[in-house]
């Protein structure tokens, strides 16, 4: 994983939650972790990634994640078993 997704991943899980967060960076985290989307309807899109299914919103006026929408995609990468902590367990083996 290169840094700059080290560094969001880890901006992810951060609290406070973090206000500053950008879809590209997370399109780009996603295709990085191997994630399988596909657009649904208007703003949604389903992610799969290590066999989990979500949905996910595209932000409508800017490009940048509101505080539950990064509450969200913070959950949905849980589930995934993507964190932080994991990724640096991954790391050492």
């Amino acid at each position: 994983m290169s840094h700059k997704h080290e560094h969001l991943l880890h901006s992810i899980f951060q609290d406070p939650i973090s206000g500053n967060i950008h879809w590209r960076d997370i399109e780009s985290l996603l295709n990085h972790l191997g994630a399988e989307i596909e657009p649904i309807q208007g703003a949604r899109i389903r992610v799969v990634l290590n066999g989990v299914e979500g949905v996910l919103h595209h932000p409508h006026h800017s490009n940048v994640l509101q505080r539950q929408d990064v509450k969200n995609l913070r959950q949905y990468l849980a589930s995934a078993r993507v964190t932080p902590s994991l990724y640096e367990i991954g790391k050492k083996d």
